[in-house]
C-alpha cells in the first residue's frame, strides 16, 4: 500500500509526497502490460492474442511504465483526495521523483485549492460606489447642458458602466491570493494559443512582438495580469453567491435548454449543465449587485 506525507503551502496550495512500494510497483506494472498486451497486433497474431513472451520483445518497458503511471496515479491521487477531504479547483502537477526498477517509486504532486477570499463589506462598498455615481450624475451650474433624456441603449450603458465601476471597487477591497500553479498553468496555455494564432496568420512571434513593440516578458506580464483579474473576479463573485446563497434551480437550466432549438445541442447542454449553472448563478450575482 502507498503511503504519503502532505505539506500546506501559501497561497492555498498542497503539496503531496507519494511513495509507492515495489512490490505495488510491480503488481501495477503487470497491469499496464496486460493492458497493452490485448491491443497489440503482431504480425502472425490475431490482436489480443499475442504471447507473452512475443509480446515483451514488442512492448518497449518505457512505454509499459508511462502506461502504469496514467492508470494508476489517478486512482492513488483520488484516494488521497477523498481522505484529507482536499478540493482541488483544477489538475493536479505531478512530478516523478524516484522510479528505478526494483525500488520504491516517488511522485512530488502539487495541488491547488479554491482560495480564500478575504472579501470587504461588500454591500457598504457597492453603496458607497453608487452614492458617488449619482452624485456625479447630479446636474449642476457650471456643468453644461442637462443631459436629454436617455434611450434604452444609453440606459443599458449607463447600468454596465455602473456595474463595472462596482465590480473595481469591490476587487480593490478584497484580498484574494491565487495558487501559483493555477497562474502558471494558464499563462501556459494562453502562451500556446497566442503562438498558434500568430502562426495561422503567417507570422512569426518575433516579428508580431515586434509589430506591437513588446518583449516577450511584458506579453507574459500583460497575460499575467488580465488572468489575475479574471480568476479574482470569479472567485470573489462565487464568495459572495454562497455569502447570498445565490442559486439555479433546475428549473431555471431547464427552462434554458428548451429554448435550444437542436435537439443535439440540447442533449450537449444538458451534459454540460454543471457549466451553464455557473454561467447563470454567476449572472445572478451580477444582477444582485446590480440592482443591490
Amino acid at each position: 500500500m502507498f503511503a504519503y506525507t502532505q505539506k500546506k503551502l501559501p497561497k492555498s496550495t498542497v503539496e503531496i509526497i507519494l511513495v509507492v512500494p515495489t512490490i505495488d510497483v510491480q503488481a501495477e506494472y503487470k497491469k499496464a502490460f496486460s493492458q497493452l498486451q490485448a491491443e497489440l497486433a503482431v504480425e502472425g497474431f490475431r490482436k489480443g492474442k499475442v504471447p507473452t513472451t512475443v509480446a515483451e520483445k514488442h512492448l518497449d518497458k518505457e512505454a509499459v511504465y508511462q502506461e502504469m503511471i496514467q492508470s494508476a496515479l489517478p486512482q492513488w491521487y483520488e484516494q488521497i483526495v477523498k481522505k484529507e477531504n482536499f478540493h482541488p479547483i483544477m489538475s493536479p502537477k505531478v512530478e516523478l521523483i524516484k522510479g528505478k526498477d526494483g525500488e520504491d517509486w516517488e511522485f512530488k504532486i502539487t495541488l491547488a485549492e479554491k482560495p480564500v477570499v478575504d472579501i470587504a463589506n461588500y454591500r457598504k462598498v457597492v453603496s458607497e460606489t453608487k452614492h458617488e455615481d449619482k452624485k456625479a450624475a447630479i446636474w449642476t451650474p457650471g456643468k453644461g447642458e442637462p443631459a436629454a433624456k436617455e434611450d434604452e441603449a444609453q440606459k443599458a450603458k449607463i447600468r454596465q458602466d455602473r456595474l463595472n465601476r462596482v465590480l473595481e471597487a469591490l476587487l480593490k477591497e478584497t484580498k484574494i491570493e491565487l495558487p501559483d500553479l493555477l497562474l502558471e498553468t494558464e499563462l501556459s496555455r494562453r502562451l500556446t494559443q497566442a503562438v498558434d494564432d500568430i502562426q495561422k496568420i503567417g507570422l512569426t512571434v518575433d516579428a508580431y512582438l515586434k509589430s506591437k513593440n513588446l518583449t516577450m516578458d511584458e506579453l507574459k506580464s500583460r497575460y499575467r495580469r488580465e488572468i489575475e483579474d479574471t480568476y479574482k473576479l470569479e472567485f470573489l463573485l462565487a464568495e459572495i453567491a454562497d455569502k447570498e446563497n445565490i442559486t439555479v434551480e433546475n428549473k431555471e437550466l431547464e427552462d434554458l435548454f428548451n429554448h435550444i432549438p437542436e435537439e443535439k445541442e440540447r442533449t450537449k447542454a444538458r451534459s454540460n449543465a454543471y457549466f451553464y449553472a455557473t454561467i447563470l448563478r454567476k449572472q445572478k450575482v451580477l444582477d444582485f449587485l446590480t440592482d443591490l
